[in-house]
């Protein structure tokens, strides 16, 4: 039995750098984050074991006991940024400069005549600060939700995708609101990150070559969901898990090659983590031997 780590997996650099912002010493004990600064059940907690607090957005404000807030690395409408500061407070932003990038194009597309349309899941932080500053929008998620153009009395619409969303999934519906009769004109901008993107790529061609997937990250990031969905696609077995103690031996039974995938949101360590104790539950099963490790 082979063990393979997909050839890009885990933290990302947005994540990575807005961890270390709120890691500095500069703010223990004297920050407040609006929101999960990522989606990782690890990294959260290590920052309230460093002394920094978490509201859930805009609404808990006067919950915030601390002169210093941080916007998420998800980003945030500005006008959320300039109710924090003129509340008093001093807006520290972990914004991905990719999230941020989104917000800048959308903007664009409406400047210049185009109905603003934002592909991914609209419950979502990222997609809820991308149309925040928006006068109007609409946010598709599946084909479902293409009749929704037609009520907008325009024919002329500009797309721009969450960034953490499938490719595949997104190209299909900018294809298919083109073919749409209401629709005389599209601006499309791809905006799903490079990160993602290499993520599931790598997954992709893992997955064409083991018969089992361990996908690590949060139950609520949404690119982690997306690694899980193309292992799906493919028909492979797929486990989602956040740390290494949710590892079932059972799983392993019978397997010739397993792999390794980690959404932008995971930690180095809690990947080595999952991957030592794979090891040791290969040993347990007498096993180890057979492994050979990638």
């Amino acid at each position: 039995m082979k063990i393979s780590l997909a050839s890009a997996l885990g933290t990302c650099f947005g994540v990575k750098d807005a961890i270390n912002l709120a890691l500095e010493p500069q703010f223990k004990s004297d920050l407040t984050i609006v929101g999960q600064l990522v989606h990782n059940h690890q990294v959260n907690e290590s920052l309230k074991t460093n002394g920094v607090s978490v509201v859930n957005g805009i609404d808990e404000i006067d919950q915030i006991k601390t002169k210093k807030v941080m916007i998420t690395a998800h980003g945030a409408p500005e006008k959320l940024k300039k109710k924090l500061a003129e509340a008093g407070l001093v807006v520290f932003d972990a914004s991905c400069p990719l999230v941020m990038r989104v917000h800048k194009t959308i903007q664009l597309m409406v400047e210049k005549g185009y109905f603003p349309v934002v592909i991914g899941q609209e419950s979502h932080v990222e997609v809820k600060g991308i149309v925040g500053d928006l006068d109007e929008y609409i946010v598709i998620n599946d084909e479902g939700d293409l009749e929704k153009l037609k009520t907008t009395g325009s024919c002329k619409f500009g797309i721009v995708s969450q960034t953490t969303q499938q490719v595949e999934k997104v190209e299909n519906l900018v294809r298919k609101i083109r073919q749409m009769d209401c629709v005389e004109d599209v601006a499309f901008v791809n905006t799903i990150c490079q990160p993602t993107r290499d993520r599931q790529i790598a997954v992709r061609d893992l997955a064409d070559q083991v018969d089992l997937m361990i996908v690590i990250g949060g139950y609520n990031s949404s690119n982690t969901k997306k690694l899980v969905q193309v292992c799906d696609e493919r028909n492979v077995e797929a486990h989602h898990i956040e740390s290494s103690s949710q590892l079932e031996q059972k799983w392993f039974i019978n397997k010739n090659h397993v792999g390794i995938t980690a959404g932008t949101s995971t930690p180095e360590y809690v990947i080595n983590e999952v991957h030592a104790n794979i090891l040791n539950i290969a040993q347990e099963m007498g096993c180890l031997e057979k492994f050979d490790v990638h």
